[in-house]
């Protein structure tokens, strides 16, 4: 060894960092626990990846343009088309994620109904493949949740059957959604039904036929299971994702994903087809209100017609047939025209009493009708008129879509009020206006009727009758133009959304689940659970585990390495002499050689003392072989056991306790009474005696300075078994009569702040000559802890039995070595 290796370093030890070194090597040591980690992270990917479902996604792409009508065209009188494509998109998208839209999809579809069989895992969803279709009852409850079985016993015959667990289930009836309780047969049930026989059972109800172009298979069993509508329902509403198809685009792409290809390719198609109608329905409003107030109008006209008719006929049954003289019918031509435009001006007049009646009465503008129905031109009538109703069918729209209070309602409604306020303005000054044009058309036929007051009677009569059948015709007549023209463009009408791509089943792969990732995430869970483990025990372990980290803690020299070993008694260097612990302590008996002659100690009394941090560390073991190995090379030994607290070393010899050092120091007994001679040639012993009440005084007494002044006069070593050190004080009262110390450190068991004690003492001087000597060393050929001191033997003291001599057997079989080489690693 070198000799400036037992001086006082100056320098502070390099403290407790984080040793990764030291970590890497704590988890190649346990390589087994992180590679049985990974394989059973392996284990469950693999698991859930077959016991998984195969998640599909199709989509399909519509477009959402302001169609113009086809017939729309200069002349046309009758005009529904208001609004464009202005926030019509985002209006579409969010209609599709709302619940009404989805209810009618799903109603449409009846998703709430599921077809099953029994799979490897779990009971699979086989839609229309199954041979058989279920016709529900809707009038009639369905139970919720259960599947039922159907099990076919020939083509024509099916059996109904069921294990209930309780006698009350839970059904709905899904004519209204309502959702109630019924009795039904506690324990198994079956029944026989034939194809297209109504089924009528307390939880199921509707009719089983053959669906076309499948072949029912005798004693096939499949099941049938109904799912609560709001539930699904809610399910399919976060299913569906509508996104742009391009920035600023009107086209939308539809995506879904699922299980079942052909549920997905369905219900996408249905939602841009009820989409698409409920849209139509929407646009349409408009003319529907208009041709329903013509409607009206028309009847009215056609029953006056039908009654002047009449009369005309009556009275020409009554009379002879005359002729009216040429000017009679020139002036009564000219009443005709006058009495039509008296018509004409009324209705507008009666309209715009009734618009103004509707404004002020109604709160939902939706069933207002087209101002053209009955001639009205005025554009700013016409202008807010459509404004109001197209505001009127936003807000109608929002109410699927947002809460009532929120400020998109108090926007809308300003809008219309405000454009309410500004129709109804005009619609009086319309009026004013009218009511002015038939004064001017009451005095012109007031007029001709006293031209026409000269002619008898019977011509008045026949006159006046004619006229009003007149009017009446011509009034029935401009109506049925204005509903024809009104149907047809209504019929010609089309829907602002268009299919551009639908959903169609390709052959698209699955996009989940992700195998490849469960396995890459099973991996990376399998490897770094246990590595993190590793590191918190890493972190919280405070033991020592290797000679570079008592290098790291401390500048005090390691004078030898003691591998574990497993014997009956502490006698391993006398019992044992070739063994590899045997071995050990020569290693250290030589090295001390070297403190001894480095310090100029004679070679006659040479004292060592052997302390701890704690009980445990195997202080007394290493007194007693240190003392057995001195014995046997020719030293006249004697050991002294000076932990007066907890004495131990009188029983591997076969000794009492009843007297020793205490009872020398209390002046009871003299040496050569408390001294005893072992068994071991020149090992002579001297026990700790009765525990004393004050063992600190004991040891800093005169005796025992006379004690070890007696000792070095008579043998060569003077083996010093003291207390541990991070317990008591004694053993520093004891370092004064020490010329060389063994501080033992049991590797895997001793805190490493332990080391800042005999750290401090160490740089105070209070302990000197001191070395550690590392207990229940261990050599891995994976570890670089304890490089460089002893001889690195892994067999000794402590657990296990790895062989007995200092030379192991050469010859042993190839499992053998095979086995040693996998602890090795």
């Amino acid at each position: 060894m070198n000799q400036d290796q037992f001086d006082i370093d100056s320098s502070e030890p390099r403290g407790s960092t984080f040793d990764f070194k030291g970590f890497l090597f704590k988890a190649l040591n346990l390589w087994k626990l992180v590679l049985l980690s990974i394989g059973v992270a392996l284990v469950v990917a693999y698991l859930i990846n077959v016991r998984k479902e195969n998640v599909y996604q199709l989509g399909s792409l519509i477009s959402v343009e302001s169609d113009q009508n086809p017939f729309f065209t200069a002349n046309t009188s009758i005009s529904f088309n208001w609004g464009g494509v202005s926030g019509k998109v985002g209006k579409i998208m969010t209609s599709i994620n709302t619940r009404r839209h989805n209810e009618l999809v799903v109603d449409s579809l009846q998703y709430y109904m599921r077809y099953l069989v029994e799979g490897k895992y779990r009971k699979v969803d086989v839609y229309t493949a199954a041979p058989f279709k279920f016709s529900i009852d809707k009038t009639q409850g369905q139970i919720l949740s259960q599947p039922i079985g159907i099990r076919f016993l020939d083509n024509e015959q099916f059996e109904v059957f069921a294990d209930f667990t309780s006698e009350r289930k839970s059904v709905q009836r899904y004519a209204d959604k309502t959702k109630y309780n019924v009795t039904v047969p506690l324990g198994a049930f079956s029944q026989t039904f034939r194809l297209g026989d109504s089924i009528k059972l307390p939880f199921l109800n509707g009719v089983i036929t053959p669906r076309a172009g499948k072949r029912i298979i005798p004693n096939t069993e499949f099941f049938v299971q109904f799912l609560n509508f709001d539930a699904v329902v809610y399910s399919y509403q976060r299913a569906v994702k509508i996104n742009p198809y391009s920035r600023s685009s009107s086209v939308l792409s539809l995506t879904m994903a699922g299980t079942n290809k052909a549920k997905i390719v369905d219900y996408l198609n249905a939602t841009t087809a009820i989409l698409s109608k409920t849209e139509l329905e929407r646009k349409n409003l408009y003319a529907t209100n208009t041709i329903k107030f013509i409607d009206s109008s028309l009847n009215a006209v056609n029953d006056n017609l039908k009654d002047v008719t009449d009369e005309m006929n009556a009275f020409r049954k009554q009379n002879k047939v005359f002729d009216v003289n040429e000017e009679m019918t020139e002036i009564s031509g000219k009443l005709r025209q006058l009495d039509v435009q008296k018509e004409t001006e009324q209705s507008k007049l009666d309209y715009l009493n009734s618009l103004e009646t509707y404004l002020r009465t109604k709160t939902d503008y939706t069933n207002i009708a087209a101002p053209t129905s009955v001639g009205i031109q005025e554009g700013n009538i016409l202008s807010s008129v459509g404004k109001i109703t197209a505001l009127a069918i936003e807000r109608q729209s929002l109410e699927y879509t947002t809460k009532e209070g929120n400020i998109l309602f108090k926007d809308l409604d300003r809008q219309i009020n405000a454009e309410k306020n500004v129709l109804l303005e005009t619609i009086d000054a319309t009026r004013t206006t009218i009511g002015i044009y038939l004064s001017s058309i009451n005095n012109k036929i007031a007029k001709f009727e006293a031209e026409l007051s000269e002619l008898p009677e019977e011509q008045q009569e026949y006159l006046k009758i004619e006229r009003k059948m007149n009017i009446s015709q011509e009034a029935y007549d401009v109506y049925l133009d204005k509903r024809s023209e009104a149907a047809i463009v209504k019929a010609a009408n089309v829907s602002d959304i268009s299919v551009i791509d639908e959903a169609k089943d390709i052959g698209n792969p699955p996009i989940g689940p992700n195998k490849s990732l469960n396995y890459m995430m099973a991996l990376m869970i399998g490897f770094f659970t246990p590595m993190f483990l590793i590191f918190i025990i890493y972190l919280l372990d405070h033991t020592i585990h290797g000679s570079d980290e008592v290098e790291q803690l401390s500048n005090i020299p390691i004078l030898g390495l003691v591998g574990k070993y497993n014997y009956k008694n502490n006698l391993v260097v006398y019992e044992k002499p070739k063994s590899a612990v045997a071995e050990s302590f020569r290693a250290i008996r030589s090295s001390l050689q070297f403190i001894y002659k480095k310090q100029g100690v004679s070679d006659k009394g040479r004292t060592l003392m052997i302390t701890s941090s704690v009980s445990g560390e195997g202080k007394t073991f290493c007194s007693i072989n240190m003392a057995t190995v001195y014995a046997l090379s020719g030293k006249k030994t004697i050991l002294l056991g000076l932990d007066l607290r907890k004495p131990k070393i009188f029983g591997d010899f076969n000794i009492t306790n009843d007297k020793g050092v205490v009872n020398y120091l209390i002046e009871e007994s003299t040496l050569e009474e408390v001294k005893f001679t072992t068994h071991i040639e020149n090992l002579d012993i001297i026990p700790s005696g009765p525990v004393p009440p004050n063992p600190s005084e004991l040891l800093m007494s005169d005796s025992m300075r006379s004690l070890i002044s007696q000792l070095r006069e008579t043998y060569d070593i003077i083996v010093l078994d003291t207390p541990p050190l991070g317990l008591v004080t004694d053993a520093l009262e004891l370092a004064q009569f020490a010329d060389a110390s063994i501080f033992m450190v049991r590797l895997d068991y001793t805190k490493k702040g332990m080391l800042s004690l005999i750290n401090a003492k160490y740089k105070a001087g209070e302990v000197k000559n001191i070395s550690f000597v590392l207990n229940f060393y261990k050599h891995k050929t994976n570890h670089n802890y304890g490089y460089g001191y002893g001889y690195g033997y892994g067999y000794g003291y402590g657990y296990g039995v790895y062989g007995n001599a200092y030379h192991e057997n050469d010859k042993q079989s190839m499992w053998k070595r095979f086995r040693q080489f996998l602890k090795r690693i």
